[in-house]
C-alpha cells in the first residue's frame, strides 16, 4: 500500500510543480523583467538596490567626504579595502591631520556584503551601478577610489 501512496504523492507534487511553472508561463507577458543584454546596452537600466562596486563620489573641485577613519577597512571581512595614510601638521591650527594617501578597492576579494558601506560615517563610499567588470589580468580589479590630488570636503569632521 506504501507503494501505490509514494506514486500518488510524487504525481500530487509533480502536478503542483506544473501548475506553478504554468502560471508564470501563461502570465509572463505581464511582468517579464528578462533584460536582452548586450542588444539593449544603451537604454539598460540597474535596479536601484544593485551592488556593483564600491566608488568614492568627488565633486567639480575634486573633493570627497572620506576622512581616513578607517571604518570600512575594519567593517570588511576579508580586507578588501586597504587606507594608506599619512599625519600632516595643519597651518591653520598647527595640530597633527590625517591624510589619505590612497584609498585602495581590491574588487576581486570583495564580496559585496555592504559592510564597509554600512559602517562610513560621512557616506564617502557607495554602491556604483557598473556590473560590466571582466578582465583578464586580475591585477586590474585593483583600484584606486580616491582621484589624484583630491582632498577632504571642507566641513567633514573626523
Amino acid at each position: 500500500m506504501s507503494y501505490l501512496s509514494d506514486i500518488y504523492n510524487g504525481i500530487k507534487t509533480l502536478l503542483t510543480g506544473m501548475s506553478v511553472t504554468g502560471k508564470y508561463f501563461l502570465n509572463s507577458q505581464k511582468g517579464a523583467i528578462t533584460q536582452q543584454y548586450p542588444e539593449n546596452r544603451e537604454s539598460l537600466k540597474m535596479f536601484e538596490r544593485f551592488r556593483g562596486e564600491v566608488v568614492m563620489p568627488h565633486d567639480e573641485n575634486n573633493e570627497h567626504s572620506c576622512t581616513g577613519c578607517q571604518k570600512c577597512e575594519l567593517a570588511c571581512p576579508n580586507g578588501s579595502i586597504e587606507i594608506i595614510w599619512d599625519r600632516v601638521i595643519d597651518d591653520d591650527t598647527g595640530k597633527k591631520k590625517k591624510i589619505i594617501d590612497q584609498h585602495i578597492y581590491h574588487f576581486g576579494m570583495c564580496t559585496q556584503c555592504g559592510l564597509c558601506v554600512d559602517a562610513c560615517p560621512s557616506d564617502a563610499i557607495k554602491w556604483a551601478q557598473n556590473f560590466e567588470n571582466s578582465v583578464y589580468d586580475r591585477t586590474k580589479l585593483t583600484r584606486v577610489l580616491n582621484k589624484p590630488g583630491s582632498k577632504v570636503r571642507a566641513g567633514v569632521e573626523e
